[in-house]
């Protein structure tokens, strides 16, 4: 029986797309990179795990924040490159800005306009700096 985690297309730095949306509205909360172990914690603990390409460390998403992604479905695209989760999402908040989602600009009149408001203080949120 071959490994599961071979049946992904990892690109060259062993990394493959990963995208959290939530199981309830749909929504799609946050992108983000999963290598080979973050996927499968992901799947031993049911918690999201992610690859920190700026840290260049694993990441438990929710680990500073407390803003914990339970998973409650994991699928792998036709081509074998991009994950996306169903999850639901500690605290209603994704972004590192306090926001439901980490797309909260949308393009209009020419440009990006902010158009969801913070839910809570990133400064609340994080006691400490990364």
């Amino acid at each position: 029986m071959s490994n599961w985690l071979d049946e992904v297309k990892w690109d060259a730095q062993g990394l493959v797309t990963a995208i959290a949306q939530d199981s309830a509205t749909g929504r799609v909360l946050m992108v983000a990179w999963m290598n080979r172990e973050s996927l499968q914690l992901t799947a031993d603990t049911g918690i999201a795990h992610y690859w920190s390409r700026s840290r260049q460390k694993l990441w438990k998403k929710g680990e500073e924040s407390g803003h914990l992604q339970t998973v409650q479905e994991l699928r792998l695209d036709c081509d074998g490159d991009v994950i996306v989760m169903q999850i639901q999402q500690a605290g209603g908040i994704a972004c590192h800005t306090g926001r439901e989602s980490c797309f909260y600009r949308r393009f209009e009149n020419g440009g990006w306009s902010i158009v969801d408001g913070v839910l809570k203080d990133p400064a609340a949120i994080y006691q400490h700096k990364h």
